[in-house]
């Protein structure tokens, strides 16, 4: 969805045509020093001041470093506390070494897109439930076990809903955001783009039990294929991540929320747990669920015609 954009400084004012979120890598300050600066503070952020707060959430919560003597909730609260870190690392990147909004990770636009979000939201949930929840039932009906403790699952709900949200908007921001517009400054290929970004989205994902049990097809086709190139491919198609940011809380969500596999990256006290995960039925109901995805989010959701927007950055590439 490529979008008109005029950007304005100091009172002076010029169309710019079809601007999307890409050009926004070249508004502000945007020397590639920058967005090596940037990247450092973000990982800092992430994995060094994150991880040291996990370690305090853990202290705080079970009176010791090691998290495996956690609950479901007291263990989700603790992966999640890096997350924090993480989006303020992109805020103060942003903001601070580009000297632009932070909402220019998102789209041209003066406003974020909310219905866009929704969209994807839907899109991405709609065969998630059926094809990952409901499919699999039918296939592995064994496996499938309900949550009896309805209370403990109503308590968390409102904690999933925003963590989680925090959680993917954050990654979204980060690896269809700012990792895109950075790579772009090296090559404005959207095959390349779309590969890189793929491939920097699946490396701190290949520790996840999940990779680990179910080996290079699970690799491949749940975080390359999908999330990694599927999603990023759709936000250079769409000029912005509004759908992305939709798509990827609705698969953590529903994975935090509605089914969770035993022994997954974030175990929680979903309303129905699996026991066992199939890494072959993961790979294939993947493959079906992008079609529909595509089906919903472009066929039943008709995009609106861009308008123009108005845009003030700060000129200057230093």
């Amino acid at each position: 969805m490529r979008l008109k954009a005029i950007k304005g400084h100091q009172g002076i004012r010029t169309e710019v045509k079809d601007a999307t979120y890409m050009d926004a890598a070249r508004w502000g300050k945007h020397r590639g020093w920058r967005y090596v600066l940037g990247l450092m503070i973000i990982l800092f952020a992430w994995l060094v001041v994150g991880s040291g707060a996990s370690v305090l959430v853990a202290f705080a919560l079970g009176g010791q470093a090691d998290p495996s003597a956690l609950g479901l909730v007291e263990y989700y609260l603790f992966v999640m506390a890096s997350f924090l870190f993480f989006l303020a690392g992109v805020l103060i990147a942003v903001c601070l070494v580009h000297r632009r909004h932070p909402r220019t990770l998102v789209t041209a636009r003066e406003r974020i897109d909310w219905h866009r979000v929704g969209h994807g939201f839907v899109a991405w949930f709609v065969p998630y439930c059926l094809i990952g929840g409901l499919g699999q039932y039918l296939f592995y009906p064994d496996t499938f076990s309900f949550n009896s403790d309805l209370l403990t699952f109503a308590l968390f709900v409102p904690i999933a809903l925003v963590i989680t949200a925090i959680q993917t908007t954050t990654e979204e921001l980060f690896f269809r955001g700012y990792i895109v517009q950075g790579t772009s400054l090296v090559w404005t290929n959207p095959v390349f783009l779309a590969i890189a970004s793929a491939v920097i989205f699946t490396l701190p994902h290949l520790l996840n039990p999940e990779a680990i049990a179910g080996g290079w097809i699970t690799v491949f086709f749940s975080y390359f294929l999908v999330p990694g190139l599927v999603w990023t491919v759709v936000s250079l198609i769409d000029g912005t991540t509004e759908l992305a940011i939709g798509v990827h809380f609705a698969n953590n969500i529903g994975g935090v929320l509605l089914f969770n596999i035993t022994g997954s990256a974030l175990p929680s006290p979903a309303l129905f747990t699996i026991s066992e995960y199939h890494a072959t039925y993961g790979a294939l109901s993947v493959l079906v669920a992008i079609p529909v995805f595509l089906a919903i989010a472009y066929g039943v959701f008709k995009q609106e015609s861009p308008q123009s927007v108005s845009q003030s950055h700060q000129k200057g590439r230093w």
